[in-house]
């Protein structure tokens, strides 16, 4: 221990002096006003950014109560992709490899055995030539690319984890889409979230994101949820760790002094009961109505965005983000669940969609089981990550650039 008692004892004086200059007992009211008053809806540069798909309320659930509900859907599928986080290599490539994976409840085996395997590659050098078609393997059940992306300065690391990421993940959704009878909750949002927000990180990147590699990603979420909705199968994204500041960011341009770092801490403020004897109740859970979303990085979906290019076959509102906000007090965690306005603007749809998450979030804890099942079907292991490092190694005759982290932690590849 590098810290001795007198040392604890010493900071915890000072976050007690903290406290006291930090009084958070208004906040409760802060965020009822701003919901009440502000997201009804709320606008930002002449353009609305949040509003409510009916009325804007709060409800609750017994957790008891709402675990013990039949199955809206007989069948339910999860996607999820994993990757072995960037790699440089010493001759100057830069690289991830995504995999990704679709579960079933019920099971089915043969479903849960297809796998995409996505390697993407930077290379500074113009004259190579890396890209490859897809090539099967497995009996036909695992298929497997190399995608050369584009140059850039700098991003090389982040520009191949999304790419790959992505690519596994939407062309095994789009492979496997037939499968799909009643719903798919994707690991994630609904669209490329982080593909989406290059165009406000930086001209580099916000350059990149309407090139071709890109927005052949963007294009293939798109006809996931054209070819979902059309068959009248929900689709939807269960985000785990949602960050987004769209709320927060918009609250502070009105003048509303918004404390939350964020729109789950505003949220979370929202949401959280609070007990007759000052502690948190834990049988309930509480949730948002439906929100539709036309800003940040859901701007570009919106039926006024550009969809980076990408033609749209149904009407531009279907493609819209819409959101609900669940809380489990028993985590004290707030999830974002994101669906397609084509399917959340129909009450009867929108209400079986939420009843469908609050029965596995009551049930499981957490996550829905199917999304913890496709995220551990497509999760690559540390073995597997040191593995795949040394074949690469071999194979392209050069070793990664090793960090002082790789060596701090003993990770020995």
């Amino acid at each position: 221990m590098t810290l001795d008692p007198v040392h604890v004892d010493g900071i915890a004086d000072l976050a007690g002096r903290l406290a006291r200059r930090v009084d958070d007992t208004d906040h409760d009211d802060l965020a009822r006003t701003a919901f009440e008053e502000f997201l009804d809806p709320l606008r930002a540069d002449g353009r609305t950014v949040i509003e409510p798909l009916d009325e804007c309320r709060l409800r609750s659930v017994a957790v008891d109560d709402v675990a013990l509900i039949d199955p809206p859907y007989p069948t339910v599928h999860g996607l999820d992709s994993g990757t072995i986080n960037p790699t440089t290599f010493k001759n100057g490539l830069v690289l991830d490899v995504a995999h990704a994976a679709m579960a079933a409840e019920p099971s089915d085996l043969d479903l849960h055995r297809a796998r995409s395997l996505v390697t993407t590659v930077h290379a500074n050098d113009p004259t190579l030539a890396l890209e490859t078609n897809w090539a099967r393997g497995d009996e036909g059940y695992f298929r497997h690319k190399i995608l050369h992306a584009p140059r850039v300065n700098r991003y090389a690391e982040g520009v191949v984890h999304a790419l790959a990421l992505y690519l596994a993940e939407s062309a095994h959704a789009i492979e496997h889409a037939d499968a799909v009878d009643d719903c798919l909750v994707l690991d994630g949002p609904l669209y490329p979230k982080e593909l989406l927000n290059w165009q406000d990180r930086d001209a580099e990147l916000g350059a990149l994101a309407t090139e071709a590699k890109p927005r052949a990603i963007v294009e293939n979420y798109v006809r996931l949820v054209e070819r979902l909705l059309g068959r009248g199968v929900a689709v939807a994204g269960f985000v785990k760790n949602p960050s987004p500041k769209l709320i927060t960011r918009t609250l502070r341009a009105h003048g509303v002094g918004a404390p939350w770092v964020d729109d789950t801490a505003f949220f979370t403020r929202l949401l959280e009961p609070d007990g007759d004897d000052g502690g948190r109740p834990t049988d309930r859970l509480t949730f948002t109505n439906w929100f539709r979303s036309r800003g940040g990085s859901d701007r570009t979906l919106a039926a006024d965005g550009d969809a980076l290019g990408v033609e749209r076959r149904r009407d531009p509102v279907d493609y819209e983000v819409t959101f609900l906000v669940v809380y489990d007090p028993r985590a004290d965690l707030c999830y974002r669940v994101e669906a397609p306005a084509g399917l959340t603007r129909d009450p009867d749809a929108r209400d079986r969609l939420t009843r469908q998450v609050l029965r596995d979030v009551a049930t499981a804890r957490g996550p829905p089981p199917v999304v913890e099942r496709a995220d551990a079907l497509a999760r690559i292991g540390v073995d597997e990550k040191a593995a795949l490092r040394r074949k690469f190694e071999e194979r392209l005759d050069s070793p990664f650039v090793r960090t002082y982290d790789d060596h701090r932690w003993g990770e020995e590849f």
